[in-house]
């Protein structure tokens, strides 16, 4: 176990809402930036925390998708929040799942007394990049942040378990193409527009997550000497409404997870986070509980980390 324990917690999300049919999402109105909701939830959950953002060793944004490609997202939040300090600040993304391979990392170097205190931070602004023509994945997507403030604990509480896989025969079924070096701003033209939104086969997705999935979960109880039912609450990634159907097949029954489709669709890298800061406000968890954030991102990259609270 790599013994931290989350001392703060805070998370942001637009009041502006659309509505499909009985879904609704949230998305950023006027005035409302992806800097502002990362830096506002990281107040929040400073303030939670009880701690001044002098008082961190590290800033980590987990982001799937930064405010712009240089400096790192997470420089841009440290000018905000912790200016005239030193504290080291870098981004970690693995896009959908950013926050679950933050907090996984983050760990080891907690573990390994490289810091104490770490402020991990998560969300983007999905609806500024949606295809309005691509009606699936235009009506899921919302926007939010979330964030954490964890520190290195004697007790025996922290991440118990984490593993993550990448299938690289899904890097092209979710995928923005334009903005970088491969298709560079200045190629843009009409006919090419679309390679700058976000471009989605859902139903790839699932087959190949319906695929592996089930034969990493196996792997990670046997590998860990855990079960279905030491889960007090699965928190999954918000993915799609066929959320049902995956926690179905990995063995978990309704009521022993998250199920916030509805309500918020998939708000990328803030699903996980969002719901974890959520169902801890609601006191949901207690001390012992063991909780299992799961969740698929671009890439195809899976990841399962338990903590134990």
């Amino acid at each position: 176990m790599n013994k931290l324990e989350i001392i703060g917690w805070g998370s942001y999300l637009p009041e502006h809402t659309v509505c499909f049919n009985a879904q609704t999402r949230h998305r950023a109105g006027a005035g409302e930036s992806q800097l502002g909701m990362l830096v506002t939830a990281a107040r929040r959950a400073l303030n939670k925390a009880g701690i001044a953002a002098a008082e961190l060793d590290c800033i980590v944004c987990a982001a799937a998708v930064g405010v712009q490609p240089i400096p790192c997202t997470a420089a841009l939040i440290h000018e905000q929040i912790a200016l005239g300090t030193a504290i080291p600040a870098l981004d970690i993304n693995s896009t959908c799942t950013s926050f679950l391979t933050a907090l996984d990392t983050v760990s080891y170097l907690i573990a390994a007394a490289r810091y104490d205190t770490v402020l991990i931070v998560a969300g983007d602004l999905a609806s500024c990049a949606l295809n309005p023509e691509q009606s699936e994945s235009f009506k899921l997507f919302g926007d939010g942040a979330a964030a954490i403030v964890v520190r290195r604990t004697e007790v025996e509480k922290g991440v118990l378990a984490a593993e993550q896989r990448t299938w690289s025969e899904g890097a092209h079924s979710t995928e923005i193409r334009g903005g970088l070096t491969a298709l560079p701003p200045q190629r843009y033209t009409e006919s090419n527009h679309a390679d700058f939104l976000f471009d989605m086969q859902g139903r790839e997705v699932l087959k190949l997550s319906l695929q592996k999935i089930p034969a990493l979960f196996d792997e990670f109880w046997a590998r860990h000497g855990l079960r279905p039912e030491d889960i007090a609450l699965v928190i999954p990634h918000q993915a799609s409404p066929a959320l049902p159907v995956m926690m179905k097949t990995l063995g978990f029954k309704k009521g022993q997870y998250v199920d916030a489709v509805a309500e918020y669709g998939n708000m990328v890298s803030a699903s996980v986070p969002f719901m974890l800061c959520k169902v801890l406000e609601e006191g949901r968890l207690k001390a012992g509980d063991k909780v299992l954030l799961s969740g698929t991102a671009a890439g195809l990259t899976c990841n399962i980390v338990c903590l134990q609270l």
